[in-house]
């Protein structure tokens, strides 16, 4: 709960730093508990002849799994995208215990948020509806909306740390499609205004609709359903025909591949590209647009 109102906080300019490292306790103990109850040995030890030689820190108290152990054991109760959800968290975590970054709250809230419901689930599940914080937190309320070219500047980050960058771009390349869609690894929603033309209609702000609800082919702007795609991606040769048949003919294979390289293109911190099945690389649509916009400015050289 404190990781969640410190996150809601208007007031705090660290959100991101302090939400992951008190979720990351707060999984921790939770884990710690189910493992106690299971009669599971969460304590570091090596064996000494037939016996435990119990690990210790340098007060004498047993050292205990950490939480990358806990969720990695064959005995663990959460399932595959639950877990790479925290794995990020823990990756992540280890970024920046040493730096203070800035404007991640918004880049990464999907994930934060799956952190929180998957947290939610599971003490539940694990140890009755009674423990679950649910009743206990509120949706925050919002002063802004997020339109879609707020959107496109949230995923650019240029002040954003290489390191930072180059860490969730790694990470989410290396999800199969399934995991990066769950839920559980980030949720991601739309919010809209609603619009209610009944009495007690507007009750709630936000409604979920599930993608296979019959609620969801209904063309109503009371409900919301978002889909999350796979970022569209252009060969190199595909990048070139789109400058072709928007009139510049005269920029080919060789024009291309001098821009790239002399703009370090394919550095995975640039964000234009991936390479896929660590063999082929791929153009997102930030680069094709990178492009047109060098072909417009030079279009004598392109006609």
């Amino acid at each position: 709960m404190s990781a969640v109102q410190i996150f809601n906080n208007p007031n705090i300019s660290f959100k991101a730093e302090a939400y992951i490292v008190l979720m990351v306790i707060a999984w921790t103990y939770l884990m710690h508990a189910y493992y106690r109850s299971q009669g599971v040995e969460y304590r570091y030890f090596t064996m000494t002849g037939e016996r435990k030689k119990f690990d210790k820190t340098p007060r004498g108290a047993h050292r205990h799994w950490d939480l990358q152990r806990c969720i990695t054991e064959a005995q663990s109760p959460l399932d595959n995208f639950t877990t790479k959800n925290l794995m990020f968290l823990i990756g992540l975590r280890h970024e920046i215990e040493h730096q203070m970054t800035s404007r991640i709250d918004d880049l990464l809230s999907a994930r934060f948020q799956a952190c929180c419901l998957n947290f939610n689930t599971y003490v539940k599940q694990l140890f009755g509806d009674n423990h679950g914080i649910d009743k206990h937190l509120s949706f925050s309320l919002q002063f802004s909306t997020i339109e879609k070219e707020q959107k496109d500047m949230l995923t650019d980050h240029p002040e954003l740390p290489a390191n930072i960058k180059s860490y969730v771009q790694n990470f989410d390349q290396a999800l199969s499609d399934d995991e990066y869609a769950s839920q559980q690894y980030a949720y991601r929603i739309l919010f809209v205004p609603k619009t209610a033309n009944r009495k007690g209609q507007a009750d709630h702000v936000i409604e979920f609709v599930k993608s296979d609800s019959p609620l969801a082919d209904k063309a109503n702007v009371e409900y919301a359903v978002i889909k999350e795609t796979e970022r569209p991606k252009f060969t190199a040769t595909q990048v070139v025909n789109v400058m072709k048949a928007e009139g510049h003919k005269g920029f080919r294979m060789h024009q291309h591949t001098t821009l790239w390289k002399a703009e370090d293109a394919k550095n995975p911190n640039k964000g234009y590209g991936v390479k896929v099945a660590d063999k082929y690389w791929h153009w997102y649509e930030s680069w094709v647009e990178f492009v047109r916009e060098h072909c417009r400015t030079n279009a004598k050289e392109h006609k």
